[in-house]
Parts: structure tokens; C-alpha cells; sequence
């Protein structure tokens, strides 16, 4: 039975014309099981933000098929969630405003998505900061809210494009187990850029690694890690080999 969220069958993509444009996939195959968390790593410019791009329908292959939990995607926009790396909140609107908005534009009625939203706030550790402003609340708590309105998107696929690197460490760590514990919860199937190693082993079923241009397959590497996990995990020895495998091709491909 084929249980796949994402499938890309063969595509290839390039920007500009066809005679000077720069390939970026070429004859990409990927799969994505219901559930995973996936993390993509790899230098800047190796395609992250362009694999990101196609499958939220922002792009368009040259060639191949974009398939969505078995089904094929032509038009794949407001098919998946999508976290930003800036929260991207309105300054002008409350907080209860900001996180209601998915809602709004799927044409929720107004009193039905307060309510909505109103059951998750706890959850999210933003009860109490309803009324406030963006501008009044922690970088941490204003991912909490964006990654709220991800999640009211109602997409079972959520693609979260480094959403924690601007953050400072402790608060990093912090909702990197948050966001666990969350996926844990409701086994939404995410996607996750980032360019942390440690983020990516701590919070991953696989990580997928760009190591050349144009791109035809990403390494897999499996994260040797039960769950639950905790931070501690990392220190195993198996989870240090392993992080200086992938840091040591991560080097040799930036020079590259």
C-alpha cells in the first residue's frame, strides 16, 4: 500500500531559458511517507528553497510529476501548509486576529474560527496573549503563533523553512521540543529546512541531503534515534559519528 504524502516522479527544474537557464533538479525522484518528519540540509543554493518552492505550487516542473498523498498535484497552491522563516504576523492585528486568519480566508465564519482558535491557545502555550500585539510578544512566541496558523491551514503536509535559526539558543532548543511534542500529537507529515545538523538529527525520521548541482538524488541518511527522544540523545556516539559525517560533507560540498 502505498502511503506516500509527497512523490516526486522524475521532475527536473530550471530558472531562465532553456539555452543559459541554471538547472537546479534534474530527474529528481523523492518519496515521503504519511507522518515522517523529514528534514532538508544542504550548502546555500543547492536548491532547498526551490524544492520548497515546487512543491507548494510557487514553481512549476520542467518536467516530471508532483504527486500529493497519491494523487497528482498540478496545482498544488493552498495544498500545503507553509511556515516561513519570518513569522510574517500583521503588526496590526491582535494575536487572536493574526491566528484566525487561515480561517478567514477559507471563509470560516467568524464566531466559528474564534472558537477554533480560542481551543488551542493553551495548547500553544499562547493563553493569556490573545489581545496582545506581535510587537509585544518573544520571537519565540511569535513562531509559536505563526506555526498555530500553519497548523489552522488544515493541511496534513506542513513544509517549515527554518523557522527557529533566528531565534537565541535557549529558546531554540525549547521549541525544538515543542514542535515534537506537537508532531507527536497530531502526526501531520512535516518538512523541515534547516541548516542546524544537531536540529536536524533531534528532530528527524530521515534527513535529506543536497550534494550536488544540478540535483538528481538527495543522500538519505536514517536517524538512528527511537521516540521519544531528548536532547541528551544527541550525545550517543553513533548520533556524534554521524554528526560529523554529515558536517564533513556538508564542507566538502560548500567548496565544491
Amino acid at each position: 500500500m502505498n502511503n506516500a504524502a509527497l512523490e516526486f516522479k522524475n521532475i527536473s527544474f530550471q530558472y531562465g531559458e532553456h539555452s543559459n537557464g541554471t538547472q537546479v533538479l534534474k530527474n529528481m525522484n523523492l518519496h515521503i511517507r504519511e507522518g515522517e518528519f523529514i528534514s532538508i540540509i544542504g550548502p546555500s543554493g543547492s536548491g532547498k528553497s526551490t524544492l520548497f518552492k515546487l512543491i507548494t505550487g510557487l514553481e512549476q516542473p520542467s518536467e516530471g510529476e508532483i504527486f500529493l498523498r497519491n494523487r497528482l498535484a498540478i496545482n498544488r497552491l493552498g495544498q500545503v501548509g507553509y511556515m516561513p522563516q519570518q513569522d510574517l504576523l500583521l503588526p496590526w492585528r491582535t494575536i487572536m486576529e493574526n491566528a484566525v486568519l487561515p480561517l478567514e480566508i477559507k471563509g470560516v465564519k467568524k464566531h466559528v474560527a474564534l472558537q477554533k482558535v480560542s481551543e488551542l491557545l493553551e495548547e500553544f502555550g499562547l493563553k493569556g496573549a490573545e489581545d496582545c500585539y506581535p510587537g509585544e510578544l518573544s520571537g519565540g512566541m511569535r513562531q509559536r503563533v505563526s506555526f498555530l496558523r500553519t497548523i489552522l491551514s488544515g493541511s496534513k503536509i506542513l513544509l517549515l523553512d527554518e523557522p527557529f535559526s533566528a531565534l537565541d539558543a535557549i529558546t531554540r532548543l525549547s521549541l525544538q521540543e515543542w514542535l515534537l511534542t506537537q508532531w507527536q500529537k497530531r502526526k501531520e507529515t512535516i518538512v523541515f529546512i534547516t541548516h542546524d545538523v544537531n536540529e536536524a538529527l533531534f528532530l528527524s525520521d530521515r534527513i535529506l541531503l543536497f550534494r550536488e548541482t544540478p540535483a538528481t538524488t538527495l543522500k538519505e541518511i536514517i536517524v538512528p534515534l527511537e521516540r521519544p527522544r531528548t536532547l541528551k540523545d544527541l550525545n550517543r556516539p553513533e548520533v556524534i559519528s554521524l554528526k560529523d559525517e554529515l558536517l564533513e560533507d556538508l564542507r566538502t560540498r560548500t567548496k565544491t
